[in-house]
């Protein structure tokens, strides 16, 4: 097959990478000439992705691989199409469609008979059917029916985190929603060629490629996944902020609760980042805005970095004039991405408190943390307090001598050793 993969960014670049994988004809397109030149050149435009290195370079040095700018004549020349342009919401939680509107329109343009169209980025419940079929048939003029004379159309999220996609391609089950079942018959023959799945003769339903039977039924999944995460972490955040305030080590609880196999409680934090769960749940309430509780675990886990800050006010007094080092701006360890960090919200709290700011991150050079409104901070400056924000595995190793001066920490991932930082004042979230 001869497949066009839009947007390749964290997900959509490794996916390009594994259909050519599979001995398939890809065609990236991007926005970005910069992406488009650096993967021309096998080049990774991000680092952090396992594997994703060497299995680009193959490609690209097999001639399976090539990206350009131009979408409408990538598409042109494809049989199937896979969309992974992101999608984000704005302060007021409705979906801002701008990118992924064009994509489709680009799309359309260069949209022939017979050709399958899947799109992986997380939608809310009805886009593909309601936005995405009738701009794709206008713009086209087909119709999207599954047949030769028309287009297949699908939904199938991705269901990947960065740093491990390949791993998790492999992994979990591929989900596909059809708008009709030729469409969704397309979809299941496109991703059995493209994908490899682990051996798994003890759970053989936890192979392959699943035909949920709807579009609709395809979103649902994927909002549905995501969304109990958030919701999940909220209620361990609830948890430890009250343990915290009660002497107990909320990690304990979670342990021993997670002992019972109905239990399955996630880890609190000082955030929640990326550019899954912070979104796809406000995802969910525009569909269903009287969903109280994911409106409820979404509130809870926003305030979690003020809740930080509070904490280090508590450790160590007024924080006005205090020089303050945020440890981590990408929002997870070992991933660099800022999308949604912890660090924005909280930085703003300790500037709203007085305090003098400056941000670290091993991942990052001065040029980039200033380019994301920082000021960079080097290991060895004195310093006042510290916030961990990201569990970097540097992290780990960081002591008192790391940070001449530091009074007070508090660590919002555990992340560090507390015999490191004698005579220091260290606070944990949900314990005392």
């Amino acid at each position: 097959m001869k497949v066009c993969v839009v947007a390749l960014g964290k997900i959509g670049l490794p996916l390009a990478v594994q259909f050519a994988s599979k001995g398939h004809t890809v065609l990236g397109a991007d926005v970005s000439q910069r992406v488009v030149d650096l993967v021309n050149a096998g080049q990774e435009p991000f680092p952090g992705e396992a594997h994703l290195a060497e299995k680009l370079r193959e490609a690209v040095d097999a001639g399976l691989l090539t990206a350009t700018t131009d979408t409408a004549s990538a598409v042109a020349q494809s049989d199937a199409v896979v969309v992974v342009v992101p999608l984000f919401v704005d302060n007021e939680g409705v979906p801002d469609f701008g990118w992924m509107d064009d994509a489709t329109r680009a799309i359309a343009a260069g949209l022939k008979p017979g050709t399958l169209v899947s799109y992986e980025t997380t939608l809310p419940v009805g886009t593909t059917r309601t936005r995405f079929q009738p701009m794709l048939e206008e713009g086209s003029g087909l119709v999207a029916d599954g047949s030769e004379s028309g287009f297949a159309l699908v939904f199938s999220p991705e269901r990947v985190l960065t740093g491990r996609v390949f791993a998790d391609l492999r992994r979990y089950p591929k989900l596909v929603g059809g708008i009709d079942e030729a469409s969704a018959k397309r979809g299941v023959e496109f991703y059995e060629a493209v994908l490899d799945f682990d051996e798994r003769p003890d759970l053989p339903r936890l192979n392959g490629v699943w035909d949920l039977g709807s579009a609709e039924a395809s979103e649902l999944a994927k909002l549905a996944e995501t969304t109990y995460r958030d919701v999940n972490i909220g209620l361990a955040n609830q948890f430890a902020r009250f343990a915290g305030e009660h002497g107990i080590d909320v990690l304990q609880v979670i342990e021993a609760s997670n002992s019972q196999p109905y239990s399955h409680i996630h880890s609190p934090g000082i955030a929640v980042g990326g550019h899954c769960i912070p979104i796809y749940p406000r995802f969910y309430l525009w569909n269903d805005p009287a969903a109280t509780v994911v409106q409820a675990a979404r509130e809870a886990n926003a305030q979690m970095p003020e809740y930080a800050v509070a904490l280090l006010e508590g450790a160590y007094g007024d924080l006005t004039g205090a020089r303050v080092v945020v440890l981590g701006a990408a929002y997870r360890g070992g991933v660099k991405e800022t999308a949604f960090s912890g660090v924005f919200p909280t930085v703003e709290a300790l500037k709203a408190r007085g305090a003098q700011v400056a941000v670290h991150d091993p991942m990052y050079t001065d040029d980039e943390l200033e380019r994301l409104g920082f000021t960079p901070y080097a290991l060895g400056q004195p310093v006042d307090a510290a916030v961990v924000q990201a569990d970097h595995a540097d992290y780990r190793s960081l002591g008192a001598e790391d940070l001449p001066g530091v009074k007070a920490v508090v660590d919002g991932r555990r992340v560090t050793d507390p015999a490191r930082f004698p005579g220091v004042v260290r606070r944990v979230i949900g314990a005392a």
